[in-house]
């Protein structure tokens, strides 16, 4: 797929230009956006990222479409599960409900930068260092079992929000016991003081970082196009604050969704083995080919998150009817 400088430019260009737009109108008034609001946002951004993927597949054929869409859907999955993540940080440092868009903005904000980093290294590896696809492959099927055990056993996540880099801030930094609006910093009493907005921002942005270690890997087993690639995460970020207030106590009703993921991640896991093997010529030599088409793949997904969510609704629906009982 050959994307030309200039495209490159323009799409960055676009992008910023509606993330710019979204971090000023919430920057100067913080809200909890209503169920409307929400929703109008998160249908206008898909419908965006419907219409990207129609234009990749005009201009550069339907396999490099079948890639974006299963690099955006992947990666939209993945950040949902998140969102359960951002609840318990909210929710642990107890961050009022006006000023909780402000704070997933600028997660998201900080996601996009340590995602892009991750987008180019990635690139820059996969191009020198075909082995780099065992990696992928080793990490993702690594992180999809531990993703199973972790549902298995029902881990509550209690530290989520005291990880080290959290602990460190805490520790070397005097702070106020409120939140003062979006303002990181305050000067009282002749000193300066952080404020619990920037904790939040601190357990945002290191676990945004976490979050980028599995989902760079996991889209790079889909497509090997860096274009694709940063645009499937831009897309699957856009709309991720106004669905965190959408879906609210849905996200309690998908419970298998971590099963979904692990049985995606571990697809993709295997299939960035079985490209390797193809790099090297292995298949070929034991007789076999080892290279699964994007639209398998791509069918596999869909199908796997759609039996998740349906399994998951049929479930939490039972559940409730039997507690009422």
């Amino acid at each position: 797929m050959h994307v030309s400088p200039e495209t490159w430019l323009i799409t960055i260009v676009v992008m910023a230009a509606v993330l710019l737009a979204d971090v000023v109108v919430i920057g100067r008034r913080p809200h909890e956006p209503s169920m409307k609001e929400a929703g109008i946002a998160i249908g206008v951004f898909s419908a965006l990222a419907v219409a990207f993927g129609l234009g990749v597949w005009f201009f550069s054929g339907p396999r490099y479409a079948g890639e974006f869409f299963a690099g955006w859907l992947t990666e939209y999955s993945l950040s949902v599960d998140n969102l359960f993540i951002f609840v318990l940080i909210m929710a642990g440092l107890r961050v009022p409900r006006a000023l909780q868009q402000y704070a997933l903005m600028v997660g998201i904000v900080l996601a996009l930068v340590f995602r892009g980093i991750f987008i180019a290294l990635g690139a820059a590896a996969i191009e020198r260092f075909s082995w780099v696809f065992f990696v992928f492959g080793a990490f993702l099927i690594y992180t999809a079992v531990k993703l199973y055990l972790d549902y298995r056993q029902h881990d509550e996540v209690d530290e989520v929000t005291e990880n080290a880099m959290m602990r460190w801030v805490r520790k070397a930094f005097p702070s106020t016991d409120s939140f003062r609006g979006t303002k990181l910093t305050v000067r009282e009493a002749g000193k300066r003081l952080i404020t619990p907005m920037l904790f939040v921002v601190v357990a945002l942005g290191s676990t945004d970082l976490l979050f980028a270690l599995d989902s760079i890997p996991a889209i790079y087993g889909l497509t090997q196009e860096a274009y694709l690639v940063f645009t499937a995460n831009v897309f699957a970020l856009m709309g991720l604050r106004q669905l965190y207030f959408l879906i609210g106590g849905l996200l309690q009703r998908l419970v298998y969704l971590s099963v979904g993921l692990s049985v995606v991640l571990a697809f993709i896991g295997v299939k960035l083995v079985l490209h390797a093997l193809h790099e090297y010529q292995l298949d070929t030599r034991w007789g076999f080919s080892a290279e699964i088409p994007i639209w398998a793949s791509l069918s596999v997904i869909i199908l796997t998150l759609v039996i998740t969510t349906v399994a998951s609704l049929a479930k939490s629906g039972r559940d409730a009817r039997n507690r009422a009982e």
